[in-house]
């Protein structure tokens, strides 16, 4: 497998980003294990799902981006479960957190949402993780492109936890007006559920058009991530990609 390209600024102010989506199921499985791939990943930003909700929920965020080398940005409890991480090179210059409608008995969901700068780019960021209902998670699909063309800036990248594979209503919505990396530029493996036995592709990144994916996929055989970590680190594998963004 070919390697990423690593982060960079472009002479022309462009960077090239890496981006990760990772369910983390509440921490409830090997923590140690979650740290070392996605600090492996070296991502400059990542889309949770499922980050904790409860007792000292930021404190064990903190714990995890700080054994990551990375900082939060927003989300967790207050998304109820989407949250963004970034490196040190990421400047935010705002956050929101959504909740979204709730419906009787269903889990209500959340979008965790940033603006913020990397080198000479401005760039809109979304973690999301959609209903388990097919109804919903369409409507809830057509809110996330909402949200995205409500945030103000021309260049945006979402990701997360469909919970729909790629020929799903949902899922085809949002292709419709976003890039889907991995479909865009395959790279790594492509099925991210379940880590003993991937067998269907229900978590992803997409991009606005004006953004270059470099490539996209499962980082199984990414130097330092390793098939005993991905295993126990949670159930879901994580998506990586590498953006090159343009200028603002």
């Amino acid at each position: 497998m070919s390697l990423l390209p690593n982060s960079r600024t472009e002479p022309d102010g462009s960077a090239v980003i890496r981006v990760l989506s990772y369910n983390i199921r509440s921490l409830r499985d090997d923590t140690d294990a979650l740290a070392r791939v996605i600090k492996a990943c070296a991502p400059d930003l990542v889309l949770i799902q499922e980050a904790p909700r409860f007792f000292r929920w930021r404190k064990k965020l903190a714990r995890l981006a700080l054994a990551s080398d990375l900082v939060v940005v927003t989300g967790g409890a207050t998304t109820t479960g989407p949250a963004i991480l970034s490196s040190l090179r990421v400047g935010v210059e705002r956050t929101e957190d959504v909740l979204l409608p709730p419906t009787p008995g269903l889990h209500r969901r959340g979008f965790a949402t940033a603006v913020v700068r990397i080198a000479g780019t401005r760039l809109g960021v979304l973690s999301c993780h959609l209903s388990l209902q097919k109804e919903e998670r369409l409507e809830q699909s057509g809110m996330l492109l909402d949200r995205l063309a409500g945030m103000g800036v021309e260049h945006m990248v979402a990701g997360g936890d469909l919970n729909e594979r790629p020929d799903g209503p949902a899922f085809r919505r949002l292709t419709a007006g976003l890039t889907d990396c991995r479909a865009a530029a395959p790279w790594g493996g492509e099925n991210t559920w379940t880590p003993a036995d991937p067998y269907q592709r229900i978590d992803a990144i997409f991009a606005t058009k004006g953004i270059e994916v470099l490539g996209c996929g499962v980082p199984s055989d990414h130097p330092g991530v390793s098939d005993a970590d991905l295993r126990a680190a949670t159930d879901h594998l994580p998506v990586l990609a590498a953006l090159r963004v343009p200028a603002s």
